[in-house]
């Protein structure tokens, strides 16, 4: 197995860092000791934290454009699926953005540029994700105009904001429950075909993984 990089390890103890005391809070100090270097090796490869910031987002933008590229690699419900399990890793992983969105929104206006056009792909991936389940009859078409544009906001929001809000009801995390809170969202609008690919598919899968 390959040896990570102190770049790298410099970048994942940051995150871990971000995530447990808050971005504005975490000091280069206690980013070099959680890597187990000098604040000079550090510097080394980070000239300050502004830099380290800026690399860690552009970690976290390429791993949120790979899950984005797999939308659709595969016409059912379960490529979907596939999908939020991706994204509730991300978000997980990355917890510390909502945290410090204000900061970042203050402090780094390009990284806060980025992420409305992250945001913007979201939703409109997931408007286009049930457009083409409406070609395949598995959902309704559109009760009410505008209600699936307003669903796939909601969506999004849950997505996002799901993590942060079990945190703060001091409830547990699991992708079991993150993607239920979604699927249910979605339920209203199966058609018969719809809901039997969902037992078929989706259903089965959460049951195992809830065990």
């Amino acid at each position: 197995m390959p040896q990570i990089g102190t770049k790298q390890r410099i970048l994942d103890a940051s995150v871990l860092l971000f995530n447990r005391e808050g971005l504005a809070n975490v000091r280069l100090q206690q980013i070099a000791d959680e890597t187990g270097i000098s604040v000079g090796n550090l510097a080394y490869h980070f000239k300050n934290k502004e830099a380290i910031v800026t690399a860690v987002y552009e970690s976290l933008f390429e791993e949120l454009k790979q899950i984005l590229s797999t939308y659709l690699s595969q016409p059912s419900l379960s490529d979907f699926d596939d999908q939020l399990r991706r994204y509730y890793s991300f978000f997980r992983k990355y917890r510390f953005y909502l945290i410090d969105l204000f900061e970042i929104e203050r402090s780094f206006p390009d990284i806060i540029a980025q992420w409305h056009e992250f945001v913007a792909k979201m939703i409109l991936q997931i408007r286009r994700r049930i457009d083409y389940s409406i070609q395949r009859g598995v959902f309704v078409p559109e009760p009410t105009k505008g209600l699936y544009d307003t669903l796939s906001d909601n969506i999004w929001m849950t997505i996002t904001f799901w993590i942060p809000q079990q945190v703060l009801k001091g409830l547990p995390l699991d992708e079991n429950s993150f993607k239920s809170a979604l699927w249910i969202q979605f339920q209203p609008y199966f058609t018969d075909k719809g809901l039997a690919e969902y037992h078929d598919t989706i259903a089965p899968i959460e049951i195992d993984r809830g065990k």
